[in-house]
């Protein structure tokens, strides 16, 4: 088989050439007979583990003081640091690639350095090396039980795989440019959430209070405290126990269990499918939920709850969830966003039952205190707000995940797969 990758840019067609990274680049340490106490201070610099591990490009603002010392390797640009264990297999080895000048730093004590000695684009050697084939060869090296070590010999072993000069600048950049926009996405998702949450203590009372700090022109009156059992009916869903096996049909309605709250949101729905494993329908009518319905993982994430959207009605909800159905005089968005506050959160949390597992049930919710405005239009208000909020998070997620995703494949298509 032709030593090529199954997908290239066009205009190189030449077969890529394979090196063992010993044969085109040096091994040195990182930092020697240090203690505790020389670090955190100081006009020197270290690279940490944590910033090897994490990133395919050193990340310079992850870097820790600690004196300068002459003794220590410094490192330079273009070099590729390695960490030398972990608790997996899988992460073992990972790799980090220099591309920035910096005076006086030194690599951390749990990795290694590896300085090229031929013609490399850094870009191109940082997300090869954390291709899919060499993560391969670099996991099968792995030793260990409980923690699992490296050695920097039997990593210069690896045969990398090495295009000519131009075809790694282009590959390169593409995966630059991929992470540039995952990064960009991720930060604006985080800027959102961050916006969210500050809105979130500000437009809602303190506890103790009945005005919040921040609020829509034309509403004064003082918001009034409840129970959220006086305005909503809360339910549980069917336990095991009450579901056969010919319950579950593939004509049925996608159920929603408390796997559905690890990420805080509801199943996605694509093309107007619920993106649901056949095991997870049912046709139990009596549990069947309604558009602006609200629910609640009743197990382990306690404090989490969901909005049902008016694309995800007909779904029915497992013994695992409770369903919260306001009445007509509360806004759905605006409760489902009180019920985000930290206060309530907290509060639901504080009553949970079990610590290896808590678990909350009707009546905790029933007795939950809210502080809300009468008005529903201030209501309205304040939930269409925050649900802006909630599809601007989502749509930044929703891309970086894409922009995973497509990393992902390319990583394992841009370079050459052994067979």
């Amino acid at each position: 088989m032709a030593n090529t990758p199954n997908i290239r840019f066009k205009g190189f067609a030449d077969d890529w050439e394979q090196r063992k990274l010993g044969e085109v680049g040096t091994t040195y340490t990182g930092l020697l007979g240090k203690t505790k106490e020389d670090f955190g201070h100081g006009d020197g610099k270290f690279i940490t583990y944590m910033n090897v591990f994490s990133n395919a490009i050193s990340d310079l603002d992850m870097i820790e003081s600690i004196e300068i010392d002459k003794k220590q390797n410094e490192v330079k640009v273009g070099d590729v640091f390695f960490t030398t264990s972990s608790e997996t297999p899988e992460e073992v080895g990972m790799s980090c690639v220099l591309l920035e000048e910096c005076e006086n730093t030194y690599l951390n004590s749990f990795c290694f350095g590896y300085r090229p000695t031929e013609k490399f684009d850094n870009k191109y050697l940082a997300y090869m090396l954390r291709s899919s084939e060499v993560r391969k060869k670099i996991t099968f090296l792995a030793q260990g039980i409980s923690r699992y070590n490296i050695s920097k010999n039997k990593v210069m072993e690896i045969e990398i795989p090495i295009p000519c000069l131009a075809e790694q600048e282009a590959i390169g950049i593409y995966f630059y440019n991929l992470d540039s926009l995952i990064t960009f996405h991720q930060r604006k998702c985080d800027e959102v959430k961050q916006l969210k949450k500050y809105m979130l203590q500000k437009m809602f009372p303190k506890n103790g209070k009945l005005i919040p700090e921040i609020r829509f022109a034309g509403f004064t009156d003082d918001w009034e405290q409840h129970r959220l059992g006086e305005f909503s009916d809360i339910k549980t869903g069917p336990f095991g126990s009450t579901l056969h096996a010919d319950d579950y049909i593939n004509d049925g309605m996608p159920i929603i269990t408390t796997e559905h709250f690890k990420s805080g949101q509801l199943p996605t729905v694509k093309d107007g499918i619920p993106q649901v494993s056949e095991n997870d329908y049912c046709r139990l009518s009596s549990y069947i939920l309604n558009t602006n319905d609200i629910v609640f993982s009743r197990v382990g994430s306690v404090d989490i709850n969901a909005l049902v959207t008016p694309f995800q009605d007909k779904w029915l909800f497992s013994g695992r969830v409770l369903r919260v159905r306001p009445y007509a005089e509360i806004d759905s968005m605006f409760l489902h966003t009180l019920l985000e506050t930290d206060s309530v959160r907290n509060d639901i949390i504080s009553r949970a039952v079990g610590q290896t597992m808590p678990s909350i049930n009707t009546e905790i919710l029933k007795i939950t205190s809210l502080c809300l405005p009468q008005d529903i239009d201030e209501q309205r208000e304040i939930g269409e707000y925050f649900c802006i909020f909630d599809r601007l998070i989502n749509l930044h997620q929703h891309k970086c995940d894409q922009l995973k995703e497509v990393k992902r494949f390319m990583l394992q298509n841009m370079f050459p797969q052994k067979g």
